[in-house]
């Protein structure tokens, strides 16, 4: 089983960083509909705030990590200049998807919409992280300011989603390729 150092990277992108901060905001967003519909707000311990912090923190993280990743790793490789004459553009995907009228709109559309709104999925749920960390008790507390971080968390995972989705189906119509062969398993 061998893969490209170039495969690896987009997938630790992908799946580890991007996966993960996706199934983090869906923790978030759990809690907060859990405390919405609550009539009565639990008060919460001190270590139990210590790990909700951890989790927050690691989730901000996972998610600056995919879009840092994504934009300033993967992308200079989606975009790679294809040679003069070039007839396999297997190693350059927007030259690849740009080359078929079938696939340019996953270029188009697709990538324009991941460029874009997957920035908007670390930056609201760092807003969210921050508002529950540092003012815990207030969003406990106060109804409807629950109910706005709990928009702008949903708003962040939609977000996130859709980041995922399109780069999911993008590397399926043309992945990143190349780089150092790199063997998982050997055949027998």
């Amino acid at each position: 089983m061998q893969v490209t150092g170039r495969e690896l990277i987009t997938a630790i992108h992908g799946m580890l960083f991007g996966g993960l901060f996706l199934m983090a905001c869906f923790g978030v967003l759990t809690l907060l509909f859990r405390s919405l519909a609550a009539r009565t707000t639990p008060d919460a311990g001190a270590a139990e705030q210590r790990w909700d912090r951890v989790y927050l923190i690691v989730m901000v993280v996972l998610g600056w990590a995919a879009v840092l990743s994504g934009t300033y790793v993967i992308y200079p490789w989606y975009r790679a200049a294809d040679p003069p004459g070039a007839a396999n553009l297997a190693f350059y995907p927007q030259r690849l998807l740009l080359s078929s009228p079938q696939t340019a709109g996953w270029h188009e559309l697709g990538m324009e919409w991941k460029e874009h709104i997957g920035w908007m999925a670390p930056m609201l749920m760092t807003m969210v992280a921050w508002v529950l960390t540092k003012y815990r008790g207030a969003v406990e507390e106060h109804r409807r300011l629950r109910a706005l971080v709990t928009a702008f968390a949903l708003a962040a995972f939609l977000a996130a989603g859709v980041a995922g989705g399109f780069g999911a189906f993008l590397n399926k119509k043309a992945p990143v390729q190349g780089g150092r062969l790199i063997t998982l398993r050997s055949g027998q």
